[in-house]
């Protein structure tokens, strides 16, 4: 009995192949959290990539309190320093990544996340840690992060964030 891998290997099967690539790279968007962040995301922005966008969201001071006026505007910036609608990016996005770094604030990210939860925009976010980073410290970026992404992912190295934009076809 012939196995389905040799029978999808025929010549027969062959005239059912889509002869082109597997998928178009993706529209990323990639946002540095705090200010440590912002050096790694700043250094990766500086290497070749296909359809990646990178921001800044480290002037983000604080979640807004109920009943607060609230404005979206003046705290997301391109690394140029002009800012930048969170709402525009997100909807010309196929995925956002957060990086943010272990021990900063995160506030940003409840931000960020509702707008792509309500524009179904896949998300990512990326700790940085380092070997002296304490569990306790790791912990509550987490809590900061969770609720509001997909994925999440701890990096001791910032080559990792690299390799993971790479793979995600950034």
């Amino acid at each position: 009995m012939e196995s389905e891998s040799a029978r999808m290997s025929s010549a027969a099967e062959a005239k059912f192949r889509i002869d082109r690539p597997n998928s178009q790279p993706r529209a990323v968007k990639v946002i540095a959290l705090d200010t440590p962040s912002e050096r790694i995301v700043k250094a990766l922005a500086a290497s070749q990539w296909q359809r990646a966008t990178f921001l800044t969201a480290s002037a983000f001071s604080s979640a807004p309190r109920r009943g607060e006026p609230f404005s979206m505007g003046g705290w997301l910036n391109d690394l140029a320093g002009r800012t930048k609608d969170l709402v525009d990016e997100v909807a010309q996005a196929d995925l956002i990544v957060m990086v943010a770094s272990a021990g900063e604030n995160a506030a940003a990210a409840a931000i960020i996340g509702e707008a792509c939860g309500v524009k179904r925009v896949m998300t990512t976010a990326l700790v940085i840690g380092s070997a002296a980073t304490s569990d306790e410290t790791l912990s509550k970026m987490l809590a900061q992060l969770r609720p509001h992404v997909m994925m999440l992912v701890i990096s001791s190295a910032d080559e990792y964030i690299k390799d993971m934009l790479t793979a995600l076809r950034a």
